[in-house]
């Protein structure tokens, strides 16, 4: 049996400095800045996006994902505020496996706050408490020190370390896989 997974309506979620919202179409310009900051993609091995236009792509994107329920994607604001300050969701899910890829990216002005550890913490309970996975995963660049460290402070295990197995921008990059199992998981009927 496969995850059966619902979100609708969205799961808006809540930290004590945080709220996780739907990606609206009113970020793009947002999202067109964060995926195009030469600080934030220093370690994403992603091409920088290129107009205002591929950001709102990018929203519909996400919106086709979440009403076929195939991923759940979250933009991250500060509780006074609803401007988009980073993104955070399970942007590949695997039913079959009851396994999540879990990817995230913060404004450089809020990072070292500890503004990523509340959405990252959060989000995990919500995809071992809601979704019933079984297991989360993590894909990093393995000079990106400060994820590796999140990731494991959040109790993620290093799973596998990669040799050139991704070609990006004229080069092949390593790639080392995180993973956190879900160690009080609900019985799969």
């Amino acid at each position: 049996m496969n995850l059966n997974l619902n979100f609708d309506p969205f799961p808006v979620l809540q930290t004590s400095r945080l709220t996780l919202r739907k990606p609206l179409l009113s970020d793009a310009p947002a999202l067109f800045r964060l995926r195009s900051d030469d600080s934030v993609l220093q370690y994403l091995d992603r091409p920088k996006m290129a107009s205002l236009d591929e950001a709102r792509e990018f929203v519909e994107k996400i919106h086709d994902n979440l009403d076929n329920n195939n991923s759940v994607n979250w933009a991250i604001t500060l509780k006074d505020a609803d401007e988009l300050i980073g993104t955070i969701g399970f942007w590949r899910i695997e039913k079959e496996h009851y396994r999540a890829e879990i990817g995230y990216m913060l404004f450089p002005e809020y990072q070292r706050r500890g503004l990523m550890q509340e959405a990252l913490s959060e989000v995990i309970a919500f995809g071992f408490n809601t979704l019933n996975l079984h297991s989360v995963e993590a894909n990093c660049n393995p000079a990106n020190v400060a994820s590796i460290l999140l990731l494991e402070k959040n109790n993620f295990v290093k799973e596998a370390y990669f040799k050139e197995n991704y070609y990006f921008a004229g080069k092949f990059l390593d790639s080392v896989i995180f993973s956190l199992v879900n160690t009080n998981p609900t019985i799969i009927k």
